[in-house]
């Protein structure tokens, strides 16, 4: 939707922004008056935090459509992020960094995991940022449509800085197996666009991207492939498109800068975050973890309770 679109020129959302969001909202009104819903959250981040409209803009979305939304802070934008990617953690990893690249801002989770791992891997972050930067920001900055390797120098150095005022102890170094032990998990829609590049999908499927790992030559190599392109070249692309073609490079610089800082030999790529984050986290405060933490995978009143709740 690009809620965000002009912000960072303006201070304020877009007549447009705001319209594109609405009809969207508007569907997705529809959409839940058709379930028999019991609970629900409904969140805005970045692009609502940062206008000085962002207020008025969610009266109109409940004017509108009905849909009552919450601004959240960053710090809880952060530990959604994590939670909605708890399972991507495997139980060998006793560090990870797990990022989250939007449009108007980029959020970073440092996770140590000791022998008591709780059931709520957000527990265990010790760290935390928000950067005032996305791919729409920083796209808008710098150009998204020429981007030449010079100018995606310079949006991987203003990240960089940004992130050099973040105090966070150094991961991995301290474990024998710094390889297995550690490894970056990333959430949004450029590490996704990279897993779909790289595996040459002729169209975008969840199902292969989720969950994949990427070594770090192979994430290197994809960057350096959409830098090469141009953006007629990542347009034409089933897994970047148009509506993304002159983001793409934003989020790789933002990445690449998250890579110097944090380098790891592996990253997981994640096609989840907030709103699994949510419903993991209203089904933790519901319970069902607790009273179906003992029954087998296949039991039917478990499998009916978190049906429940999708």
């Amino acid at each position: 939707m690009r809620l965000g679109e002009g912000l960072a020129a303006t201070g304020r959302l877009s007549t447009e922004a705001m319209d594109r969001a609405v009809e969207a909202l508007r569907i997705c009104a529809l959409k839940l008056s058709n379930r028999p819903i019991r609970k629900m959250r409904l969140i805005a981040t970045e692009a609502c935090r940062a206008a000085a409209n962002g207020e008025e803009f969610l009266a109109r979305v409940t004017r509108e459509t009905g849909l009552e939304l919450e601004i959240i802070d960053r710090e809880t934008e952060a530990r959604l992020a994590v939670s909605g990617c708890s399972s991507l953690v495997g139980r060998e990893a006793r560090s990870v960094v797990l990022f989250d690249i939007g449009g108007g801002s980029s959020e970073i989770a440092v996770i140590r995991i000791r022998d008591n791992r709780s059931s709520r891997l957000a527990n265990h972050i010790t760290h935390w940022t928000s950067l005032p930067v996305g791919v729409v920001t920083l796209s808008e900055r710098h150009g998204g449509q020429n981007v030449t390797p010079a100018v995606f120098s310079a949006m991987v150095d203003e990240v960089e800085g940004m992130l050099a005022g973040f105090e966070c102890p150094a991961l991995g170094e301290e474990s024998a197996r710094p390889d297995e032990d550690f490894h970056l998990i990333g959430t949004s829609g450029t590490v996704t666009t990279l897993a779909g590049v790289h595996l040459d999908l002729p169209r975008y499927d969840r199902r292969k991207v989720d969950g994949l790992w990427l070594s770090d030559a192979e994430v290197s190599a994809m960057q350096e492939k959409l830098l090469s392109w141009d953006f007629e070249g990542r347009a034409a692309n089933p897994c970047i498109g148009p509506d993304r073609a002159d983001l793409v490079l934003a989020g790789c610089a933002i990445l690449e800068a998250i890579r110097r800082r944090w380098p790891s030999q592996r990253m997981r790529v994640a096609d989840r975050g907030l709103r699994e984050g949510l419903l993991t986290d209203m089904m933790a405060d519901d319970g069902v973890w607790r009273r179906f933490r003992g029954r087998r995978p296949g039991d039917n009143a478990a499998r009916g309770a978190t049906e429940n709740h999708r």
